[in-house]
C-alpha cells in the first residue's frame, strides 16, 4: 500500500471506531446502568470538561474558529485528525456541541490517565482494560474513559450532554 491509502484506511478506522463508540453509548444506556463502574448523580464537579477549549453548548463556528477546519465535516458532526495517534469528533445539535469524542492511538500519546478525568485511578479488569462512566447531573453531562491494552493501546474519552 502506499503511504496516501495507509491514511485514508486509518482515517477511516477512526471515524468508523468514534461512530461505533457513540452509537454504542446512545443505543445501549441499559447496559451502562447496570456496569458497576458507572457512577450516576454524581454532585461534585466534573475535572473533564473541555478538550482544546472547546464544551458542551458552544457553537459550531465557535469550535471551527478554535479548532480550525475539521478533516471531515458535516451539519451534524466534524472530524478532527489531530495526528495518526489523536483524532476528536465533536458532535452536533442545532449547531451547538451536544458530545465530543476524543481517541488517542499508541503507547506515546498525550492521552490522559483516568484519574486526570475522574479524580481518582480506575481498577483495571483482569485483561488491563479500563472503563468508568459518572454522570454530573449539576453539569449536565456525563464522560467515559476507556483503554484497551495491546500493541497499539487506544484510550477514548468522551463528554455528551444528559438528554
Amino acid at each position: 500500500m502506499t503511504p496516501i491509502s495507509t491514511r485514508i484506511i486509518a482515517r477511516g478506522a477512526w471515524l468508523a471506531l468514534g461512530a461505533c463508540l457513540f452509537i454504542s453509548l446512545l443505543v445501549a444506556p441499559a447496559s451502562r446502568q447496570a456496569s458497576a463502574s458507572a457512577q450516576t448523580d454524581k454532585a461534585d464537579k466534573p475535572l473533564y470538561h473541555d478538550y482544546k477549549g472547546i464544551e458542551l453548548g458552544m457553537t459550531q463556528d465557535e469550535v471551527r474558529k478554535k479548532l480550525g477546519n475539521p478533516k471531515d465535516k458535516e451539519e451534524t458532526q466534524d472530524f478532527y485528525l489531530f495526528s495518526d495517534k489523536e483524532t476528536a469528533q465533536i458532535f452536533y445539535q442545532t449547531k451547538k456541541v451536544v458530545a465530543v469524542t476524543v481517541s488517542y492511538l499508541g503507547a506515546k500519546t498525550s492521552a490522559p490517565e483516568a484519574k486526570a478525568v475522574f479524580g481518582s485511578p480506575v481498577e483495571p479488569t483482569a485483561d488491563g482494560r479500563v472503563y468508568k462512566l459518572v454522570r454530573y447531573k449539576d453539569a449536565g453531562y456525563w464522560v467515559s474513559y476507556s483503554r484497551i491494552n495491546g500493541d497499539e493501546p487506544m484510550v477514548t474519552v468522551t463528554m455528551q450532554k444528559l438528554q
